[in-house]
């Protein structure tokens, strides 16, 4: 027997949480000197040995006895590099998903592999007794030039189901075997050279064919369009050129743009004496080789960004790479933009906005070398980077950098793993930082850097609070008061452009019946349909259900539905018809659906080609327009009182966020907020723009409830069509963990409340209940939780109830 056989552990795809683990299989000889960590394989997984992707996560010399072998490699160089590996294996752990999953999460769309069976003539087939179908089957497969999918097969010969194929394998006709297919091919351009053999004085050659010639010998090579554009000739002349030996093509990498290519060279912005004293202070954090957080606290326009340039320079200077992340996909066209006209061709972006090809592209620039500053949503925390030198997390406490699909990944965590791993700085900035970060600032576990006023001397904006049940015994029921309009018309009249806040989309968000009260709820769900002016249907956020909007109600059949509640449709409408000379956009979910719409509908506002913009929480935080003078936020009530001990948090940050996108020009701004609670403290602290007073509320009620920062946060989440055996599942695994916990960890301090119906009972006809465990999440702790998730999934009692943990959870 050999021992010295190379043995690859390797991570294979759509394993069960219970069933995975680390996999062995022989390199064969043939592929002993390409396989390396990191690299996709094709490899056989089970009884029946299907083909299924994996990813090579090690290495080692050893006994081969009963092992697979790899069946082929899909990368030539790896996709993954070491860090990133180990990454993958923390993501396993802290957020209990699969090892694949986590790659997967890691690599752009268009990179990903497919494994599907595949069909192909066998060469030495007897068709003789085949019928007429069969024959016309075998003839298509045996004429196509590479194996046949089996969903060509299908699509092409009407079939729902293989047997006819399968048939004709165990009858010897066809061959059928699995193979890898990547959703997004590499972008090449068709380039043409002249032969290293060639010698033009011993052809006799057109004046055409030596105008290309004489082009090439010039330049040594260009694209085929290039030549003809240059010489005038067709592409039929670069033709007769190959035939006659003189010239080849060849297929180039290209890159797909998403960065501006027409873009003016900015100069470098001017640091002021506090921003210079920042930038000092991280600087020297990062240059010292040590890994670290930092948090920026700035108020609302006090120039962070221009901070973030000076560091993004000075890490770029010392050849190591920049991640930059944003929440939301509407920031990142700006900072796109000012970016790319500082550092070029240097900035790569990274969202869901763009293409797979985009994507994918955007991955390689940075993989090779080519790009240094990584600028984008979470994704881009998985930026590969070979030497990281810094990453910034702007508007750090927002909610969506936090997964709230597998892996559940927050990417504040993933980014500290990977500033450990490179010894370098993590920059958390904020105007309204998370209450756990400006905790652990203020006890000393990261480092605080304040920016305590607005950059140019610019005062921070009035704020005026307006009692909305006084505008309703006046009897004005639009959603607008008086001193709002009045405002708007004013900001109109001077030219001036103005924000308006409503973090409710759709024209209204539920119907009611007169008659039985009954509120129109999703069939499949348990939360009320919302009411959509532009398609003129009733629908449902969660499973995407809709239904054409009609008076009558589908509970008790009378005529009678009254729509209530605005949201952003309706508020442009009312504005409209009490501001008709107004220039009125919209910016909500449904208005961005268009490929580049964030950027298009963005730019034209920054044009002035409007003068309101109104929208959802994406109007509210990093976008900086000058001539915008006054915000309005339209019901401040919807964010106070949610079902989450973070509402107050939430409510006070987007609050001061959008107060703060007014007066950003040099002009003195004004906000007014709207409220049915003025006297809310809240409320009140946020018109002051002050955090500091409203943190020390918080913090206070956050140790006496026993809420982070104090304690880790644990969802377990129960699913399945069958109500009574979700809940059965769930008080199942309620006992089980008390149990495990009293035999592992005994003196372990913790509190399990539930379980108890989820938030949102029921979506897409399934029911949802939950389990919230307080905590420290140590690694005993996440020990348990995964011993137990992977009995529960092994359970046949509870085989239709799906079980899952969600570290920190965005909502219960």
């Amino acid at each position: 027997m050999n021992n010295n056989t190379i043995i690859a552990g390797v991570w294979v795809e759509d394993t069960v949480f219970h069933f995975d683990k680390l996999f062995s299989y022989i390199i064969p000889e043939a592929l002993a000197g390409s396989a390396k960590v990191g690299c996709r394989v094709r490899v056989p997984f089970g009884g029946g040995n299907k083909g299924r992707q994996g990813i090579i996560a090690t290495l080692s010399e050893g006994c081969a006895e009963n092992l697979k072998d790899v069946s082929a490699l899909l990368d030539t160089d790896p996709v993954l590099s070491e860090e990133l590996i180990k990454m993958a294996e923390f993501m396993q752990k802290h957020y209990f998903c699969t090892y694949f999953e986590a790659v997967k999460a890691m690599l752009p769309a268009g990179l990903n592999y497919k494994i599907t069976t595949v069909y192909e003539a066998a060469s030495d087939a007897d068709v003789s007794f085949l019928d007429e179908e069969e024959m016309k089957i075998f003839t298509y497969v045996s004429k196509a030039k590479k194996p046949v999918k089996r969903e060509k097969l299908l699509e092409v010969f009407g079939y729902s189901e293989i047997e006819p194929f399968e048939d004709l394998v165990r009858r010897g006709v066809l061959i059928k075997s699995d193979d890898a297919f990547r959703k997004m091919g590499d972008a090449s351009v068709k380039m043409m050279r002249l032969c290293e053999e060639a010698d033009l004085n011993s052809y006799s050659l057109t004046a055409k064919q030596e105008s290309v010639a004489e082009l090439l010998l010039t330049i040594g090579s260009a694209s085929v369009k290039e030549i003809c554009y240059y010489t005038g000739v067709t592409s039929a002349v670069a033709d007769a050129l190959v035939k006659k030996g003189i010239a080849e093509y060849f297929e180039a990498e290209v890159f797909r743009n998403t960065v501006p290519q027409n873009f003016s060279k900015l100069d470098f912005p001017v640091l002021n004496s506090d921003q210079q004293k920042v930038f000092e202070e991280i600087s020297e954090l990062s240059d010292s080789g040590k890994a670290g957080v930092s948090l920026l606290y700035g108020v609302t326009g006090s120039g962070k960004t221009s901070v973030f340039v000076h560091l993004i320079r000075h890490t770029v200077a010392k050849g190591k790479g920049v991640i930059l992340m944003v929440p939301e996909i509407s920031l990142t066209p700006q900072l796109v933009n000012k970016f790319t006209s500082l550092f070029g061709s240097q900035v790569a972006v990274f969202h869901s906005g763009l293409s797979l090809g985009e994507r994918l592209d955007e991955y390689k620039r940075v993989k090779k070398g080519l790009a240094k500053i990584a600028v984008g949503t979470r994704s881009a925390v998985f930026a590969p980077f070979e030497d990281l030198g810094l990453i910034i997390m702007d508007e750090e406490q927002e909610h969506t950098y936090k997964a709230e699909n597998k892996p559940r990944f927050h990417a504040t965590e993933l980014a500290k793993f990977r500033c450990n791993y490179n010894n370098c700085t993590l920059l958390l900035s904020s105007a309204t930082p998370d209450v756990r970060s400006f905790y652990f600032a203020k006890s000393g576990r990261y480092t605080l850097h304040t920016l305590s006023k607005r950059f140019g001397g610019v005062s921070l904006p009035d704020v005026q609070v307006v009692d909305m049940n006084e505008e309703l015994s006046r009897g004005n029921t639009t959603g607008f008061s008086d001193y709002l309009l009045e405002s708007l018309e004013q900001s109109i009249a001077d030219g001036k452009q103005a924000i308006l806040l409503l973090n409710r989309r759709g024209f209204n968000t539920f119907a009611a019946c007169k008659s039985c009260k009954e509120v129109v709820t999703c069939p499949n769900c348990s939360i009320s349909m919302t009411y959509h002016s532009a398609n003129k249907r009733l629908m449902c956020h969660y499973c995407g259900h809709s239904v054409y909007y009609s008076d009558k109600c589908p509970t008790c059949g009378s005529q009678g539905l009254r729509l209530s509640c605005t949201g952003t449709q309706k508020a442009e409408q009312v504005l409209a018809d009490m501001l008709p000379e107004a220039r009125i956009l919209r910016l909500d979910a449904d208005a961005v659906m268009a490929k580049n719409a964030h950027e298009r509908l963005l730019s034209a506002f920054g044009r002035g080609e409007y003068d309101i913009l109104i929208g959802t929480q994406m109007v509210a935080k990093g976008l900086d327009f000058p001539n915008v003078t006054l915000v309005g936020v339209l019901n401040a009530d919807q964010m106070l009182y949610s079902d989450d001990y973070r509402s107050f948090e939430r409510a006070f940050s987007m609050l001061t966020q959008v107060v703060g996108r007014s007066g950003r020009g040099g002009e003195k701004g004004t906000a007014i907020v709207q409220t049915f609670t003025p006297e809310n403290p809240v409320i009140d602290l946020a018109a002051s723009q002050d955090y500091d007073a409203f943190y020390e509320d918080e913090i206070a009620l956050r140790k006496a409830m026993i809420y982070p920062p104090f304690v880790d946060l644990l969802l377990l989440g129960f699913v399945g069509e069958n109500k009574n055996k979700t809940i059965a599942c769930a008080k199942a695994f309620f006992l089980s963990l008390k149990a495990r916990l009293d035999q592992c960890l005994p003196d372990f301090p913790i509190r399990v409340l539930g379980p108890s119906p989820a938030l949102v009972s029921k979506v897409s006809n399934k029911y949802r209940y939950k389990i919230i465990v307080k905590c420290r999440s140590t690694a005993g702790f996440r020990e348990v939780i995964s011993s137990l998730l992977a009995d529960f999934g092994k359970d046949k009692e509870f085989k239709d109830v799906t079980v899952y943990a969600d570290a920190d959870p965005l909502r219960f």
